[in-house]
């Protein structure tokens, strides 16, 4: 099935689940990583069991701290 994921088509198994598709695509940080699909954040506790269908538009965002 085909995906996008930060802008890119890629093929990937059916049924792949967050989890899975960030360990694929080896996301530095994974346990400060956040996750939408398709323009809604998923909760990190979902990342194992929520399976991706075809045509989804995943985003992986990191959120820094800063200032002085």
């Amino acid at each position: 099935m085909k995906i996008t994921v930060g802008g890119e088509t890629k093929e990937v198994k059916d049924g792949i689940t967050i989890s899975e598709l960030i360990e694929q695509e080896k996301v530095e940080t994974p346990e400060y990583v956040s996750v939408s699909v398709n323009e809604e954040f998923e909760k990190k506790e979902n990342f194992a069991a929520r399976q991706l269908k075809d045509g989804d538009v995943v985003e992986f965002l990191y959120f820094m701290g800063g200032g002085q």
